[in-house]
């Protein structure tokens, strides 16, 4: 499937970059449908690997929704061509953001979860590059609108980032702002983890990730840091994830 995103040329003419996604794998509830997530890799995956591990959680009434991102020239690579939600040059606090990108890629993820049933609750989680694209999605859902002014149509009650950072971070508190956005983000659960001894994605990035999303009224934004955890994951952690979905997605005590 191919999105086209919107950006202004000189002349205020808009052109388009289209993005061809990869292929989407899906790993059905073993048990009562009551949630769809849909989880993003990171840099140069695909969905193939995370649907493997994820179907092994105990999570029967989760269906899990795994896209693979489209391969487009990446600036951190010198313009080689990975698998990549958005372009991302360097991880620093002046790096610019790739808005185009994470549009399309917010996009792609809204689309995914457009067609379930409408009682079924809706998350989106990821790990690095796909952690920071489900917390630009967090902010657009709070936003009601992408960066490009559209609306926002999906309605979420999850987001789980596992070692990434949140784009946008400087002008976010520009975009959630007003009575209904204010609500939005406060009723939003967001858990980030990250490994102290990460040594792709600083931690500083992770945490300071949180401290953004709580000032800016993401009420419901929680914090792990795993001493020595470096960039993957491990079994706490998704004993963690496991546990917070539970809760916060309303599975505990429901019929398998």
């Amino acid at each position: 499937m191919s999105f086209a995103g919107p950006s202004l040329a000189s002349g205020g003419k808009t052109v388009r970059r289209a993005i061809e996604f990869g292929r989407t794998y899906v790993v059905k509830p073993k048990g009562k449908h009551l949630a769809t997530v849909v989880w993003l890799h990171g840099l140069g995956d695909n969905g193939s690997s995370w649907s493997q591990l994820l179907e092994t959680l105990p999570l029967p009434n989760i269906k899990w929704i795994c896209p693979t991102a489209p391969t487009q020239p990446v600036t951190v690579f010198g313009g080689f061509p990975s698998t990549a939600w958005f372009d991302v040059g360097d991880l620093s606090e002046d790096a610019p953001d790739d808005t185009e990108g994470l549009d399309a890629a917010a996009a792609h993820v809204a689309n995914l979860l457009s067609t379930e049933p409408f009682d079924i609750r809706l998350g989106i989680g990821g790990f690095s590059m796909g952690a920071a694209t489900a917390m630009y999605s967090a902010t657009c859902f709070a936003a009601g609108k992408y960066s490009d002014g559209s609306a926002y149509p999906a309605n979420l009650s999850a987001i789980v980032g596992l070692s990434g950072w949140l784009p946008c971070s400087k002008t976010l508190s520009k975009k959630i702002g007003g009575d209904e956005t204010a609500r939005r983000a406060a009723s939003l659960p967001i858990l980030l983890c990250h490994g102290k001894g990460d040594d792709v994605v600083p931690y500083k990035f992770g945490e300071k990730s949180s401290r953004v999303l709580v000032s800016t009224g993401f009420q419901d934004a929680t914090f792990k840091a795993y001493n020595g955890l470096g960039h993957y994951t491990i079994p706490e952690e998704m004993d963690e994830v496991c546990a917070w979905l539970t809760s916060k997605l309303g599975l505990g005590g429901r019929s398998p």
